[in-house]
């Protein structure tokens, strides 16, 4: 865990698609195109357009900014942060094992387990454990799997994300090109990874609120 603080990564550019999937989890119902565009620590941008309607969402720190259809909105913020987990770089383990445990992971119970033949260590779970949070953890890919219990509308469910397709980012470390999410077992999204350049650069006006207010 301790070499994803040490990679030089200011920011990530990524192509992705994203597909959602009808309420029974077996159906394709919508899909479209996404652009991620993540600075460290804490700023990321996503622009998406599903079933030709565009939405641009900014996240900086601990607030949400939405535009669409010209205008802007501020949105609360998810329970759960789900590019921290693919993005653990310029963090340290103490901040990764505090993430985790806001998610109700018991971060002094684990084991070692195969996961899609590999060897992997579960964090928050005991060997008999089923449906309690934990973390799914491979030495070389990082996180792989995570499972908590989360408030999806009216309802609690078992929610199920997990990230596979790995190909190498830089220095060692690799990145999830396929991304899985459950609740209930039922599959609600997947989003598959088109490209990813890193350090680009990116410009600093991509994560201004007030420049998103301007948007036409």
């Amino acid at each position: 865990m301790a070499r994803f603080g040490d990679v030089p990564i200011s920011d990530l550019a990524i192509r992705q698609t994203l597909t959602l999937y009808h309420p029974d989890g077996r159906h394709p119902q919508s899909t479209g195109d996404q652009q991620l565009f993540v600075k460290l620590p804490r700023r990321q941008r996503l622009e998406q357009t599903i079933d030709g309607q565009r939405e641009v969402r900014l996240a900086v720190a601990d607030r949400i900014w939405v535009w669409r259809d010209g205008k802007v909105v501020e949105a609360p913020v998810p329970e759960r942060d789900r590019t921290q987990l693919l993005t653990p770089f310029a963090r340290g383990v103490d901040d990764l094992l505090a993430e985790w445990k806001a998610l109700g992971v018991r971060t002094d119970v684990s084991h070692r387990t195969q996961y899609r033949r590999r060897p992997v260590t579960v964090i928050g779970a005991a060997p008999d454990d089923r449906n309690v949070p934990a973390v799914w953890l491979d030495p070389e890919y990082g996180v792989v799997r995570v499972v908590t219990r989360e408030k999806l509308g009216s309802r609690e469910a078992f929610v199920d994300l997990t990230l596979s397709e790995h190909r190498p980012l830089r220095d060692g470390l690799f990145f999830p090109f396929r991304e899985e999410l459950f609740a209930d077992s039922r599959l609600l999204f997947v989003i598959t990874v088109k490209s990813i350049d890193v350090n680009r650069g990116l410009a600093e006006g991509l994560f201004d609120p007030d420049a998103l207010r301007r948007l036409r």
